[in-house]
């Protein structure tokens, strides 16, 4: 019998179009001898629109949007009762990318359901996502990173000028001013004085309630991709060659300019000890099925961790997939069935696991 997969996409997140793009790859890739494919969009306002059995190539990302009349208990009400196969071999990917999808949140549905899915469970994709948070499960994990401030934005409304001039006083220009919780570089700016980091407070408090202030250091930046379970393996570290100061939303989805070199260049023992410090980084957030972490390299070989990203792009343009066929030959059709049985692998881990008290 074939495994049902049912690929979520969409979403009310900002990152909704990239989804689209991740989600498209993923259904093309599927082997349809052993797989059948249920892609569900989710659209801006959260409602669960069932596409049915998908048996056709994607061309544009944009097939996959639908729209639906209902409410979003009642469509995801009607999805479950109507199109999930229950008893069959079924799992979940939640393409989702950022808000209602990284964070947390529809895995802790999907716990709630006991329905299987691929990638990090609720824990390590709120931590994750939250980069104030991961910030300091690294400090606590003595990974090393680049000096950071978390500011709220209460404390930010109840007296700007001194919340500028606490940060001034801490932290060296050039900075990076980010939501806490967001990817994809949405809402993220560079800044190189003052007028600028009001300017870039505005907009980062446009997208979350509190923000991240990090200082800038002088280095390539390296991703390496980890997929495992119980013993988590690191892809050879990747970077982007590009013209941007940083790798903006644009330069990930749209200009098309970027160069991908895989493998990074760097010495022999320098890749070995990015490759250890993204499995740690992995290990530290509890992390499950993949991950990609985001490293600097400064031109005297040190390491900052950036950050990590628990539910990685997986467009034709992202790293993930490349990094695996560069390092073993995984292609990008293995690389889905590989996690599609890292799920279940840990499904069935968690099953063994006694919900109520072992009474004699």
């Amino acid at each position: 019998m074939k495994t049902n997969v049912y690929i979520l996409c969409g979403g009310e997140s900002v990152e909704h179009e990239v989804s689209l793009k991740s989600a498209s790859a993923i259904i093309n890739s599927l082997d349809r001898s052993k797989y059948n494919a249920y892609p569900i969009y989710i659209t801006k306002e959260g409602v669960w629109c069932n596409l049915g059995l998908w048996n056709k190539k994607i061309e544009e990302p944009e097939e996959l949007i639908s729209e639906s009349s209902d409410s979003i208990i009642g469509s995801m009400g009607k999805l479950l009762t109507c199109n999930y196969k229950e008893g069959e071999r079924n799992i979940v990917i939640p393409a989702l990318h950022g808000t209602k999808g990284e964070d947390g949140t529809i895995q802790g549905f999907l716990e709630l359901m006991n329905i299987p899915y691929v990638g990090n469970e609720v824990l390590s994709s709120a931590v994750g996502m939250d980069k104030i948070v991961m910030h300091d499960l690294f400090e606590r994990h003595n990974i090393p990173q680049t000096k950071y401030i978390p500011i709220k934005m209460h404390k930010w409304m109840e007296d700007e000028v001194e919340t500028y001039s606490m940060v001034e006083k801490k932290l060296s220009y050039p900075l990076y001013v980010k939501p806490a919780n967001l990817g994809s570089s949405v809402g993220i700016n560079r800044v190189e004085n003052r007028e600028e980091l009001e300017e870039a407070f505005k907009e980062a408090f446009l997208y979350d309630v509190k923000i991240v202030v990090e200082e800038e250091v002088i280095a390539r930046e390296m991703q390496v991709s980890v997929i495992g379970n119980d013993h988590p393996k690191a892809s050879l570290p990747g970077e982007f060659i590009m013209e941007r100061p940083f790798f903006d939303y644009n330069a990930k989805y749209i200009d098309n300019k970027i160069i991908p070199v895989v493998p990074a260049r760097l010495e022999p023992d320098v890749m070995d000890e990015v490759r250890k410090t993204a499995v740690k980084v992995f290990r530290a957030l509890n992390c499950y099925g993949l991950a990609r972490v985001d490293i600097f390299i400064t031109d005297d070989n040190q390491i900052f961790v950036n950050e990590i990203n628990t539910m990685p792009g997986f467009t034709p343009l992202s790293m993930t997939p490349v990094l695996w066929e560069a390092t073993d030959g995984t292609t990008y059709s293995q690389l889905i069935e590989k996690l599609i049985e890292l799920g279940f692998e840990r499904y069935e881990q968690k099953k063994s696991i006694l919900r109520t008290r072992c009474t004699k």
